[in-house]
């Protein structure tokens, strides 16, 4: 009878010390989902040592899931409650969508949140603008990357208009040397987001063809927007063999690799042409329509953190969050990460040259934002997916520009009514 008493009170001790070690463990440990597998090695070597010198018993893990298959594998964490502590936030929409769920936490009581403008922080609020529920991290630009080399050897320079574009896609494909224009269908995202959200704000003049849509003021059948889809349809025969098997990932090793001139671009990719290209880079923005004055750029508040509502560890994401307010943070990465320009109030030098170009065009450029991702992806069909998928096809030829039009504003139809 001792026997069997001491061995129960043994195993209870045991339990509660195995208890007690993990809730040491987990009070001591973070884990961040975010979409941007890219950088790793980043958030390894650079951003978690800088937070670990002010807060060394404070373990954090980067776990990333694939940027195509991020919202569904996050929701679907979110919602059998295994994510992790830290959220990195989509712009609008889907994180707003997050918050109602509440499956996020405001962080209108982190300390720094003054060193974001209201425009910085609108991306992450309530439609009131009375919640933030993300720290704003950074924005991103699209545009065009090129090889330096190979303008060189065809004798171009970059181009201004849609037709010096094409001009140098037609001098790009006659040599021969290189796949004139980078960018494959496979994935479907990039065809919308560095084709049709890179191109188009020229033809519907930014954020004024923006509000007209949400308003309902403008439709997607209208002719700037068909513009557009006619823009990335004419780059089918500079695209390369194959390109619609070719991921996102084959298109960033194709150029990488100098067998590319031009790269349908994000501002993100730099970083992962700086780690493998061994040639100069150079970048100009969107070419503009015949007859237009006034440039655009998509110039896209991305990227964004919260705290999991169903955290154990709140305590300790909320300094990993304090600390992203901070000048060091907004320093190490936009610096770390080219491409990435913070949103901080605070003024950060950007050291990389193509990254600094394409910052630079916000001077002589007006900034839009991706028109799809406020409001008009709360329903069903999705317009920002169903924007992947009909960008793709258009390229693809299976699908007309008008057509395209036509399928993305019958699905906006289906659900959105805008307010009178």
């Amino acid at each position: 009878m001792r026997r069997t008493f001491k061995a129960a009170l043994g195993a209870e001790v045991a339990a509660l010390a195995l208890l007690a070690g993990l809730a040491s463990a987990q009070a001591g440990s973070l884990k961040i989902e975010s979409w941007r597998n890219d950088d790793a090695d980043i958030w390894n070597s650079k951003i978690i040592p800088a937070f670990n010198k002010h807060y060394p018993d404070i373990k954090i893990e980067f776990a990333p899931s694939a940027p195509k298959e991020y919202n569904a594998a996050l929701n679907a964490r979110l919602d059998g409650g295994t994510a992790g502590d830290l959220i990195t936030c989509r712009p609008f929409d889907a994180s707003l969508a997050l918050y109602q769920k509440h499956q996020l936490d405001s962080v209108d009581g982190i300390k720094g949140m003054d060193n974001f403008s209201d425009v910085a922080k609108a991306a992450w609020q309530t439609d009131d603008g009375k919640t933030t529920f993300c720290v704003p991290i950074a924005s991103v630009i699209a545009g065009f990357i090129y090889n330096k080399e190979a303008f060189a050897k065809v004798g171009v320079s970059e181009p201004k208009t849609l037709d010096e574009f094409h001009a140098v896609l037609e001098k790009l494909k006659k040599d021969g040397t290189y796949v004139p224009l980078v960018m494959g269908t496979a994935d479907q995202w990039e065809a919308a987001t560095m084709g049709f959200q890179n191109i188009g704000p020229d033809s519907w003049k930014g954020e004024t063809g923006r509000a007209n849509l949400i308003t309902g003021k403008e439709k997607l059948t209208d002719p700037q927007y068909v513009a557009a889809f006619k823009e990335i349809a004419s780059w089918a025969p500079y695209l390369g063999s194959g390109f619609q098997a070719q991921t996102y990932a084959d298109s960033q090793n194709l150029f990488s690799l100098g067998k590319g001139a031009i790269y349908a671009a994000g501002s993100w990719d730099i970083s992962t042409f700086r780690g493998q290209a061994k040639f100069a880079m150079g970048a100009f923005p969107p070419p503009q329509p015949a007859g237009t004055t006034d440039c655009y750029i998509s110039d896209h508040t991305d990227i964004a953190m919260g705290v999991n509502a169903a955290s154990k560890n709140k305590e300790d994401a909320k300094k990993f969050l304090e600390w992203l307010t901070t000048p060091e943070f907004a320093t190490i990465y936009t610096n770390a990460l080219p491409g990435f320009f913070s949103l901080s109030k605070t003024p950060v030098k950007v050291e990389d040259d193509v990254a600094a170009a394409m910052v630079g065009w916000r001077q002589t450029c007006k900034s839009t934002i991706r028109n799809s991702y406020q409001i008009l992806s709360r329903g069903t069909p999705n317009l920002e997916n169903e924007l992947w998928n009909v960008s793709a096809q258009v390229v693809n030829g299976k699908l007309t520009p008008e057509a395209a039009g036509k399928q993305l504003q019958d699905g906006l139809d289906k659900w959105y009514k805008p307010a009178k």
